[in-house]
């Protein structure tokens, strides 16, 4: 058995494996395993690097690609980092290339696969067209490609683990729970607001999906009914998704006075201890956002949807209000009532920040993927 594992990440957008999944790699390296990243390169190519990673561009992979000739010549590049890397253990992240990266190590004879799936996505919880044909398929190919003895598949939350048990048929012990990719506790602070009037913030990605268009609406409804408050959507547009909102809109929703809108902001810490409340009022097919436990670790009150992954969070109101998707009325009712109640928003904060501490950190995320690697592909010593 090789001394130093050989472990690959295979990851679409580098600045997402740094947000997700960069402190799980380094981990894994001190553990004893030789790291190699491939992904799309953006801006973070030095971060990966200087963090003892190698790392390997990937060129072709579009996270939304379906013209056939390019995802075939995706599956070529795979081919041939495959075969130049020799990988012991792969772990993909995301839909696309838990499909393709499971294909190619198949054909490969990768070891150990690990398949983490961030929310079953846009396939699964869209109403649309294009995805209700999609979903068959899907399952199909899940099917054919992740019921094997050397994968385990990661979900974050319960309905995408019976998702894949029940009407995909994956064997269960095959199938492991890990809440999101964990939160250093050490980086948010749990001080009260540092602005007034109170401050909501929705913190994601620029889509329609994930409740954009509700939280502007509530945003006017509140500021109609004579409720000061601040509004701020923290976050940039996705071209590459269907559901992705103009950005256009989103400077118009900003010059109007509607809401603020920040874009891409690297400092969330210092976002959340802005704001006195965070909103996700998504109806995307989530796994656990981490931008709703980043604002449970700096103690602030949430407001999201009753959907898988997101009513996960909310302990029976300790820690937040959940509305039903689409029920602006329900999700204005929940944000002024909270916008004008700020010590119940304090309590919340402080009981969200118990969950994390108790069972969302970055240190038990870690811990629980490191030992899925030694069971598939163990070390001599892990430290």
């Amino acid at each position: 058995m090789n001394a130093q594992p050989k472990l690959l990440f295979l990851v679409t957008e580098d600045w997402y494996f740094c947000s997700h999944r960069l402190p799980l790699a380094v981990a894994a390296r001190e553990a004893g395993y030789e790291v190699t990243v491939v992904t799309r390169i953006n801006q973070f190519a030095e971060v990966i690097r200087a963090s003892g990673l190698r790392l390997v561009p990937l060129q072709r992979m579009r996270r939304a690609g379906t013209h056939p000739l390019q995802e075939l010549a995706s599956l070529w590049e795979l081919w041939g980092i495959y075969r130049r890397e020799k990988p012991d253990l792969a772990h993909h992240v995301g839909l696309k290339p838990v499909v393709y990266g499971s294909l190619i190590a198949r054909l490969m004879g990768v070891r150990g696969v690990i398949n983490a799936l961030a929310g079953l996505g846009f396939v699964f919880s869209s109403g649309r067209l294009f995805a209700r044909i999609l979903r068959p398929v899907i399952k199909a190919v899940f099917f054919c490609l992740l019921k094997r003895r050397n994968i385990r598949v990661i979900v974050q939350n319960e309905r995408d683990r019976d998702v894949l048990t029940e009407e995909v048929g994956i064997d269960s012990p095959s199938v492991r729970l890990i809440r999101g990719a964990g939160v250093d506790l050490r980086l948010y602070s749990g001080r009260l607001p540092s602005v007034q009037p109170p401050l909501v913030v929705l913190i994601a990605r620029m889509l329609w999906d994930k409740g954009v268009g509700d939280f502007v609406e509530a945003a006017t409804r509140i500021r109609d009914a004579g409720c000061h408050a601040r509004f701020a959507l923290v976050g940039i547009p996705d071209p590459e998704n269907p559901t992705s909102v103009p950005e256009s809109q989103l400077r118009a929703w900003n010059d109007d006075g509607t809401v603020e809108w920040w874009g891409y902001r690297a400092d969330i810490p210092a976002v959340l201890e802005m704001a006195s409340i965070s909103c996700l009022p998504t109806f995307y097919g989530e796994g656990v956002p981490k931008a709703l436990i980043e604002a449970m670790a700096c103690s602030r009150a949430i407001v999201t949807t009753d959907i898988p992954g997101c009513r996960e969070l909310v302990a029976s109101g300790r820690n937040g209000i959940v509305v039903a998707p689409h029920d602006v009325p329900a999700l204005t009712a929940a944000l002024e009532t909270l916008i004008r109640d700020p010590e119940r928003c304090r309590q919340m904060g402080i009981a969200g920040r118990e969950m994390v501490e108790q069972s969302l950190s970055l240190e038990r995320v870690i811990k629980e993927t490191l030992s899925l690697y030694m069971e598939l592909v163990p070390i001599k010593v892990l430290s």
